[in-house]
């Protein structure tokens, strides 16, 4: 997967968070409302706030396991390229210190 679709990943768990907490609110606020009308939105809502609530952590999930599979892959090439994986952080630890210092 490309990292474009892992940042897409994150976005789409961290909104559906939000969703669902605001939607648990609009539940607790409006569990003393009667009436047929309100009982089959809350009813409606709450059976589509337990799906939502399972892909997102289906959505979780695979951000773990993919997030996971980069560390062992990072992992495994540091092993393997010890030294080259030493001039990269060197390089990228000179870029940063040259972009910081011109703040």
């Amino acid at each position: 997967m490309s990292v474009q679709t892992e940042v897409s990943k994150e976005k789409l768990a961290a909104d559906l968070k939000v969703l669902v907490a605001d939607t648990e609110e609009l539940l607790k606020a409006t569990a003393g409302q009667a009436g047929e009308k309100v009982a089959a939105a809350r009813e409606r809502i709450a059976a589509s706030l337990a799906t939502a609530k399972h892909k997102l952590a289906d959505v979780e999930a695979a951000v773990v396991e993919k997030t996971k599979q980069a560390a062992r892959a990072t992992d495994d090439y540091v092993h393997e390229n010890p030294w080259q994986a030493v001039g990269i952080a060197a390089g990228v630890g000179f870029l940063l210190g040259v972009l910081i210092s011109r703040r």
